[in-house]
């Protein structure tokens, strides 16, 4: 998987210098999700309290900030300790986004991300009794019918709907987006018959079992989860997509700082265990480190974003 190669191997030669680390933790640390719970980004972080416990003998202690879509948690942000004590996850594309779409009491450039550990895959999901039984089952449907395949997503501007709006141009098709209140909504609408489709996430196959078929997943290569679902590059389709989490730290803090707080989440996520846990959710493992890693990696996903969103109309 891209850029888990070279750093999955840092990573474990990194566990060995983190543990003798005297000043990180030097106790428990504050886990701000800025979103409710119940959530993927919390269930994630719930995954990842007994694995820092392991490694550093202190508690991940997660809380919660929610609003705005993550905005009120992100503006906060910078106001709050940069010794190490306080991390607050981050979420693509919300981060770019929000800012775009007006004052939302953050930037983009402010917020100081240290560590990309997964992503939720968008994919095209149906139900199990559906016509669609392929992807271009679908998109032969979609061209004969424009703007009637129904698809239902999780909100407007987010992963599933920048999706739908990338992949319609790729295909040249026209199908129409519902933006429902969170992916649980958009999964309801689909079983209940309310749309032919749903831009959901891996998550939603892996929850859903028998119920949905997955007609493609945006990932560079096939979820080990579900190695009969192929990928939308293998159909002949660019798209490499979803909703990317990770972790921030406030901007006062130290390079020092910024450096073993990602080495930190580099460690639980070369944890064998932690890979399975994470895969058998439907989840995907990143891995993208502190750094210039970093800045590329959101610089190349700012872009595609942001023409999406402009394509969308969600920003001028």
């Amino acid at each position: 998987m891209k850029f888990r190669t070279s750093i999955i191997a840092a990573a474990l030669s990194a566990v060995a210098s983190i543990a003798v680390a005297e000043d990180f933790p030097a106790g428990s640390v504050d886990y701000v999700i800025p979103f409710g719970p119940g959530g993927e980004s919390d269930i994630t972080a719930r995954f990842q309290q007994p694995f820092f416990e392991k490694l550093y003998g202190q508690q991940l202690v997660v809380s919660y900030k929610p609003g705005g879509g993550g905005a009120v948690g992100w503006s906060q942000l910078n106001s709050m300790a940069g010794d190490g004590s306080v991390i607050m996850g981050i979420n693509l594309p919300h981060i770019v986004i929000k800012p775009q779409q007006g004052d939302v009491g953050f930037k983009t450039e402010d917020v100081t991300a240290v560590y990309m550990f997964h992503y939720t895959p968008d994919a095209i999901v149906v139900k199990a009794d559906s016509d669609f039984k392929s992807l271009q089952d679908l998109i032969d449907h979609a061209k004969a019918n424009p703007k009637q395949v129904i698809f239902s997503g999780s909100g407007k501007g987010t992963a599933n709907h920048l999706a739908q709006v990338q992949f319609d141009a790729l295909a040249g098709i026209e199908t129409t987006y519902v933006a429902f209140k969170g992916t649980g909504a958009a999964v309801a609408a689909l079983l209940g018959n309310q749309v032919k489709a749903e831009w959901g996430y891996t998550t939603v196959g892996a929850k859903q079992g028998d119920k949905v078929r997955m007609l493609a997943v945006a990932m560079e290569e096939r979820h080990p989860a579900f190695p009969d679902v192929p990928t939308f590059r293998e159909l002949g389709f660019d798209l490499v997509s979803g909703a990317y989490r990770g972790v921030a730290v406030p901007n006062s803090a130290s390079e020092e700082t910024r450096k073993q707080v990602s080495d930190a989440i580099a460690a639980i996520n070369a944890d064998p265990d932690f890979q399975k846990q994470m895969l058998d959710g439907g989840f995907a493992l990143l891995d993208v480190g502190y750094g210039d890693s970093m800045n590329a990696f959101l610089t190349e996903k700012a872009e595609g974003y942001i023409g999406a969103a402009k394509a969308a109309g969600i920003i001028e």
